[in-house]
């Protein structure tokens, strides 16, 4: 409807081979990503051409990122979070990738990306890890394999933008040349809706997902 998505999110609380609690690292191919923090403490550890960088999260605190942005988010209590998603229904229909080995991301991607979340999420902090150590010709590696994963999909994508994100922009184009004209009829047509979240289990913790 505007072309975002909104979702509550509250982090695993899963320990990793480092010691720290938190979700998968992975990347978005097409959506910018913001968070807004509503409880707890944490941070979000990303990862860019430029290098590794730790963001501290904290209620009140607003942090976002484009795509090609490596990130993994850490659970240092009660870190609960509201996800603000560009390009909605993009993310749902898989623009993310997750960070698995690179001999899982040359073979069978679909098969580690379907397993329980908490082992997938182990295995995608082992691929990151590795990924830290390689440097930025490790990271352009992955970014090729991202590429190619995504590739079938592209047609979804487009199709998913095209009917929710480019509509939006395209109503407020209307919108914009009505009032030029001194035309306000569909303000008339003003409404207020209410969404009840879906629950489920994503890259990062539970999830309560709100139509977009």
């Amino acid at each position: 409807m505007f072309g975002i998505g909104v979702t509550a999110l509250s982090v695993y609380d899963w320990q990793g081979a480092d010691g720290r609690c938190g979700g998968s690292p992975h990347l978005h191919t097409l959506c910018a990503e913001a968070y807004v923090v509503v409880a707890g403490s944490g941070s979000v550890q990303t990862l860019t051409w430029e290098g590794f960088h730790e963001t501290p999260l904290v209620p009140g605190a607003v942090v976002w990122f484009t795509p090609g942005t490596v990130h993994r988010l850490v659970n240092d209590g009660g870190l609960k979070i509201v996800v603000v998603m560009q390009n909605s229904g993009l993310p749902e229909a898989g623009d993310a990738v997750f960070t698995f080995p690179n001999a899982v991301l040359s073979g069978d991607y679909n098969r580690a990306a379907g397993m329980a979340p908490r082992w997938r999420r182990d295995l995608a902090l082992e691929g990151f890890r590795q990924l830290k150590e390689a440097g930025r010709p490790g990271f352009e590696k992955f970014l090729e394999h991202a590429v190619r994963i995504v590739g079938d999909r592209l047609d979804d994508f487009e199709d998913l933008w095209r009917e929710g994100p480019l509509k939006a922009v395209e109503d407020t184009e209307k919108q914009l040349a009505s009032l030029r004209r001194g035309d306000y009829d569909y303000l008339r047509e003003a409404r207020i809706q209410e969404a009840s979240g879906e629950p489920r289990d994503g890259m990062c913790g539970h999830l309560f997902t709100y139509p977009g």
